[in-house]
């Protein structure tokens, strides 16, 4: 999907505050309010925008413990590993990624010993080979 610059500045504006009115997104960028609800409208039925989230302030996410899982899976078994790993609500995120390991999850827990526990509970789902951990200590910036 090809998008335009106009569209990609209207995009990291809504990354910032997805929340923000029309009219002020469109005095941010210099555009009417016409121009930048057809964007969107547009960006959504193009699947471009498939939907919105909720991000937490950064000192609710200092009581968490989140946490980069690198998991390697066993040949043929990814399938099996994605679909276990989307029914633990810990798992916020995965990604499939080249390189030694196959997949990165990031973990949100409440303390040390749930990582501990939700990391066990992914190594010991069938197909993963083997995680590797490194909880994170700060943010510095997300967009």
């Amino acid at each position: 999907m090809k998008i335009s610059a106009a569209d990609e500045r209207l995009l990291s504006v809504l990354r910032e505050d997805a929340r923000a009115s029309t009219a002020q997104i469109a005095r941010r960028l210099g555009l009417s309010r016409t121009t930048v609800q057809s964007r969107i409208d547009r960006l959504e039925q193009q699947g471009v925008i498939s939907g919105y989230t909720v991000r937490t302030h950064a000192e609710y996410e200092q009581g968490q413990v989140r946490a980069h899982i690198m998991i390697t899976v066993l040949p043929k078994k990814m399938a099996v590993v994605v679909k276990a790993l989307r029914e633990i609500p810990e798992v916020r995120v995965l990604h499939s990624v080249s390189g030694s390991h196959d997949l990165i999850a990031l973990g949100v827990v409440g303390g040390v010993g749930e990582m501990d526990v939700l990391t066990d509970a992914i190594g010991a789902i069938d197909g993963v080979e083997r995680t590797v951990s490194s909880i994170i200590l700060s943010t510095k910036f997300e967009r």
